[in-house]
């Protein structure tokens, strides 16, 4: 995938700027997930045919000027396109009666436009089943209250899924300490010599220890461990600063002994051969689904003015006075033994107005995810961000089978 660096920087920013807005959703005890990648262009297409003040705060929410997003949208969803196991569509659906410009309309790289029935059941059955289909199976509704103001429909999907290229062993978790003390945990852990996989960023909010674990097709799931007194927020934006290579890390082969990090411990450990320093890892499987209504973080989108239905905000969409009824995302992310999946659904709703004998020892870096942590997943190459999300109750036990691949 090749993505210039200022269009990840954009993505990436609404990443940060979301993750801080999530924390009271986080808070709740669900934890959350979220995909400013998803969110992004359907932001970028409204700003490219809006106009005034809705126009300035969508081009700020982008991070771009008005009018190069949509082609920076495009090249976005054409980039995602080329990576194996991310899949990405767009999706519009319009009333009969609504005439499109031309030129907007032919700029969107749209694999389905469809007509909103007068039945809006019939409709609902044709956008769920769209959502589902894009999804794998993994979000069977399309987020969207459909109203008989709703003149259109303008969707995004993408679905993630990479396999380990080593899984983890699964065994009980029991946290001594902490939120999850006293539970009994569906646990991942695995050993590794690639010490390199770990780190410690130093950053203005505090320590943050950052784990990659591997995908088999470029995309890897950043594992964000801050320091307790640290919010969702600050952990996530951490990991987004380390992607964009604003705070440096330090690397597992280069931490000294003892504590190390958040949940990071070097120390020595006998065994019977010489070994190379060990990275050992213990984590929790987890199941997060959030379901988001973006006009509630409308300033977050810039969509503040695009709101307010007693105006037209989008000349260059439609001659038909539009302004946004309703956006939301609904989001599931699986974190299991042998991969990960995600997937994402986002529509906007323009509407009307884890006793031999010793003679040697060796260093291990042992790694404990046993409270709540952040993640984002990354395409390896571009560091983009393509989905994030904060973990704050695990998967139960007797469920991690469901966890291990999900729907493929």
């Amino acid at each position: 995938m090749h993505v210039a660096g200022a269009l990840v920087r954009a993505v990436n920013g609404l990443t940060a700027r979301w993750a801080g807005a999530a924390e009271a959703g986080a808070a709740e005890g669900g934890g959350t997930v979220f995909s400013a990648a998803g969110v992004w262009p359907l932001l970028a297409f409204l700003a490219d045919g809006a106009t005034g003040a809705a126009r300035a705060e969508l081009a700020e929410a982008v991070g771009m000027p008005a009018d190069q997003a949509a082609a920076a949208a495009r090249e976005l969803l054409t980039a995602m396109g080329t990576v194996r196991g991310l899949d990405s569509a767009l999706g519009l659906w319009t009333k009969r009666t609504l005439e499109l410009r031309e030129e907007w309309r032919a700029g969107l790289p749209a694999e389905a436009h469809g007509v909103l029935d007068d039945d809006p059941e019939v409709t609902r059955q044709a956008l769920d089943a769209w959502a589902a289909r894009r999804t794998g199976g993994l979000i069977r509704r399309m987020p969207v209250a459909l109203t008989p103001d709703a003149q259109m429909v303008l969707a995004s999907a993408l679905t993630l899924r990479t396999d380990w290229l080593r899984p983890f062993d699964e065994r009980m978790l029991h946290p001594g300490a902490g939120p999850w003390q006293g539970r009994t945990l569906p646990g991942l852990h695995r050993r590794s010599v690639r010490l390199d996989r770990i780190g410690v960023a130093d950053t203005p909010s505090g320590f943050v220890t950052r784990l990659a674990v591997p995908g088999d097709n470029g995309i890897d799931v950043h594992l964000l461990l801050g320091e307790e007194r640290m919010t969702p927020g600050q952990v996530l934006g951490a990991g987004v600063g380390i992607l964009d290579r604003g705070y440096r890390v330090v690397p597992g082969a280069q931490l000294p002994y003892g504590d190390a990090g958040p949940g990071l411990r070097v120390e020595q450990e006998p065994c019977t051969t010489p070994q190379s320093p060990l990275l050992d890892v213990t984590t929790v499987a987890y199941d997060v689904t959030a379901h988001h209504d973006l006009l509630a973080l409308h300033r977050l989108f810039g969509l503040s003015t695009a709101k307010d239905t007693t105006r037209a905000h989008f000349p260059g969409i439609s001659g038909f006075p539009l302004a946004v009824g309703s956006a939301r995302q609904s989001v599931v992310a699986r974190f299991g033994a042998v991969g990960f999946r995600a997937a994402a659904v986002t529509a906007v709703v323009p509407v009307a107005g884890s006793v031999p004998q010793y003679r040697h020892t060796t260093t291990v870096v042992r790694a404990t995810f046993d409270r709540p942590f952040g993640f984002l997943a990354v395409h390896r190459e571009t560091r983009l961000a393509l989905v994030g999300g904060w973990v704050t109750d695990p998967e139960p036990c007797g469920t991690t089978a469901r966890t291990r691949t999900g729907p493929q």
